[in-house]
């Protein structure tokens, strides 16, 4: 995990992760780890970072279940808000691409996007980890170009739907009808014709 350790108080990591410091130690330690890992260079605005954090906690605090039973499969709901915070704000743009980038690669292909999805994946898993004793494991379609394709058209269209492809890359069923609405008991309930996004690579045009 590309994450901090505890805090020195080692209280839950559900908890700790509710503070802007941890988060921001957090997602700079995530973005220095893809730096060396991909060889792109980032930087980051933290006024930009401490307004998706905001707009994360308010909308964490607005669904938070109040069932013990409903918690855990609440981690992977509340870690795809922090996605959708993060495509929303923008807190991070690409100062340059490694000298060797394939573009038909996710983390070349949007680096933003790989960057922040790397790093709701850390967190929830680390959470399930440490607060739950449970395993992430993570689905193919995350080195998937056409998934990506898809990920980022669709989510420029609603960023809501973050919270589904989070769910698809961390190898769980999507919600794609209603991404922004938490199902309690981890049901994932979808409609008899439920929409998804098209997995095609988007029409160029010129």
């Amino acid at each position: 995990m590309n994450l901090p350790s505890l805090p020195a108080d080692q209280q839950p990591i559900h908890k700790a992760a509710q503070r802007m410091r941890w988060i921001v130690q957090a997602f700079e330690h995530q973005v220095d780890a893809t730096s060396r890992d991909t060889g792109n260079r980032f930087s980051v605005d933290r006024n930009a970072l401490a307004q998706a954090f905001a707009e994360w906690f308010k909308a964490f605090e607005a669904q938070k279940p109040a069932r013990q039973e409903d918690k855990q499969a609440y981690v992977g709901f509340a870690a795809g808000l922090m996605l959708r915070a993060l495509i929303r704000n923008r807190p991070v743009s690409v100062v340059a691409l490694a000298a060797d980038a394939d573009k038909a690669l996710p983390a070349y292909f949007w680096p933003e996007g790989y960057l922040y999805s790397l790093f709701c994946l850390n967190l929830r898993g680390l959470v399930l980890k440490t607060d739950f004793d449970a395993a992430q494991h993570p689905a193919a379609a995350l080195n998937e170009t056409r998934t990506w394709w898809s990920f980022k058209e669709n989510v420029c269209e609603d960023p809501s739907l973050a919270i589904a492809f989070l769910d698809l890359f961390a190898g769980d069923e999507p919600e794609w009808q209603q991404p922004g609405l938490f199902r309690t008991n981890g049901a994932k309930e979808i409609a008899a014709q439920p929409h998804t996004p098209s997995l095609d690579r988007p029409t160029e045009t010129t």
